[in-house]
């Protein structure tokens, strides 16, 4: 007589899983399931309800119907601390470390060991050595005593690792890890998640990269609009995936260019600002995208800032429209015409706090002030247009930028300079966090403005998006201009060996 095979349960199953908020149903039955020692990507655009549904499995948010089991067995996880003692963290875009404290003392933070019962001292060896032990794990060389402060951000998100493996998580929510890494540390990254998952712990991976699924992915679940999609094996070809997020073909990620280069519209000549950047010079047209490549340290951020006026050149001049600017602050660069979209929109392209309509109007509230008050119906005026023109979706103008999606939250950033008139723009890292159809939509804004005669300069660290968006391509080096390509003669070859420092 033979008996039927029985095998294990998922790690993790969630059924019918439901969650509504006034006026909106955030998840409409949705389901997942995650296998042991899996890495399982949850893919979908903004909105589409992955947010929802890692919260109500990390215990941040109790869900309205469904159930979870973890090993087969129905789990309640009705807040963070139960949903910890099952053995789920989760390893937000915004890392949750202090600052000055070391990497041990954030990693065993309000648990650190003790010198005997009661008595309240910390065992500091202890300390050290557990955490030593944890972050070898993870083949890192991260001395558990550095401050997270003195730490690159490659390294904190290794901390935030080791901090999960010290409360035996099982399943590890990772959201957009690689967001802010250089391809070297997204290798070391993927090294260290497959050690992990080797040794059992299993990970939801989500992510906007596409070209990263494959790579350290088994499954890729899609979300749209609160609702399950598909579950599909990876390796999957990414235009059905992103079929499937989008509900709509996408035949190409980039805008076919139709833009002609116009007159010369800034100059940078010989600029330096200490070690960060030395002697670099190029021209910007009107009508044109110019995309500035590179490595970490290469000095890409520090130019733009050069150029917004919010950092001051040692020496070198910025010319625009053949008249020498004098840069002291950014006041003088917005009056200028120039704008910057910021590496980091949160900290310091957006006032979070406010509303849509008050973003959207900084950049010109000397214009729509009289008598040194803002005139509201002209505010009111000025972001219904932009909001039309973005398609920015707001349930109202004013509600708080703090609770638009990444994506949403990126073109209030472009639309407040396009209300301004900014001739030149310049976009650092224009679609960081944001979903392929965001992203698309970012790509055919940029593009329109070119050809309306304005100067794009374009740094991003995706070489595809480079590329895929860029007339000319200016590749920085350790400072300096290693290489200028048009792009009919770039490659991602090409770049790479640049950005390297390579001889061409």
């Amino acid at each position: 007589m033979t008996h039927p095979v029985v095998s294990d349960p998922p790690l993790l199953q969630m059924r019918g899983i439901c969650k509504r908020f006034p006026g909106v149903v955030a998840l409409d039955d949705v389901s997942f399931e995650l296998e042991r020692g899996e890495v399982h990507v949850l893919l979908g655009e903004n909105g589409a309800g992955k947010s929802t549904l890692m919260k109500i499995l990390s215990g941040a948010c109790a869900r309205d119907l469904g159930e979870i089991l973890i090993d087969g067995q129905a789990v309640a996880l009705e807040s963070p601390r139960e949903a910890q003692a099952r053995g789920i963290s989760t390893i937000y875009q915004e890392f949750n470390l202090v600052p000055h404290l070391s990497a041990a003392e954030n990693i065993y933070l309000g648990r650190e060991p003790l010198r005997g019962a009661g008595v309240g001292v910390i065992h500091r060896p202890r300390l050290l050595e557990d955490a030593k032990r944890l972050l070898d794990m993870l083949g890192t060389r991260i001395d558990p005593t550095t401050r997270i402060r003195d730490l690159g951000v490659a390294e904190q998100q290794m901390v935030e690792v080791a901090k999960a493996l010290s409360i035996e998580a099982r399943i590890l929510i990772m959201d957009e890890p690689t967001s802010a890494l250089t391809s070297s540390e997204i290798d070391e990254l993927f090294t260290a998640i497959g050690r992990l998952t080797a040794g059992g712990v299993s990970v939801i991976y989500i992510s906007h990269r596409m070209e990263e699924l494959a790579r350290i992915g088994r499954r890729a679940t899609v979300m749209r609009d609160g609702r399950f999609i598909a579950t599909r094996p990876l390796p999957a070809p990414v235009r059905d995936l992103v079929r499937l997020m989008a509900d709509r073909d996408v035949s190409e990620h980039y805008p076919a260019p139709t833009r002609a280069r116009g007159a010369e519209i800034l100059r940078v000549e010989q600029v330096s600002r200490g070690s960060r950047l030395r002697d670099v010079s190029f021209t910007l047209h009107r009508g044109e995208i110019l995309g500035i490549a590179g490595l970490l340290g290469a000095g890409r951020t520090e130019l733009a800032r050069v150029i917004a006026g919010a950092d001051v050149a040692d020496s070198g001049r910025v010319l625009f429209e053949g008249r020498p600017l004098r840069l002291r602050a950014p006041k003088d660069a917005i009056r200028a015409g120039i704008g910057l979209v910021p590496e980091d929109r949160k900290q310091q392209g957006l006032v979070l706090s406010q509303g849509v309509s008050a973003n959207l109007a900084l950049p010109q509230l000397a214009r729509l002030c009289r008598s040194g008050v803002v005139d509201t119906a002209r505010e009111r005026a000025l972001a219904a247009h932009w909001i039309g023109e973005l398609r920015i979706k707001t349930p109202t103008p004013e509600t708080r930028v703090l609770t638009l999606s990444g994506g949403n939250q990126q073109k209030v950033v472009l639309g407040k300079w396009l209300a301004s008139g900014a001739d030149v723009l310049i976009v650092d890292e224009p679609t960081r966090g944001i979903d392929v159809a965001a992203k698309m939509e970012i790509y055919h804004l940029l593009d329109r403005l070119a050809a309306q005669g304005a100067g794009i300069i374009m740094i991003s660290s995706e070489l595809p998006e480079v590329l895929g968006m860029s007339d000319r391509i200016l590749v920085l080096h350790l400072g300096r201009v290693h290489a200028l390509l048009e792009a009919g003669e770039a490659t991602q070859e090409r770049v790479l060996h640049a950005a390297l420092g390579l001889a061409s």
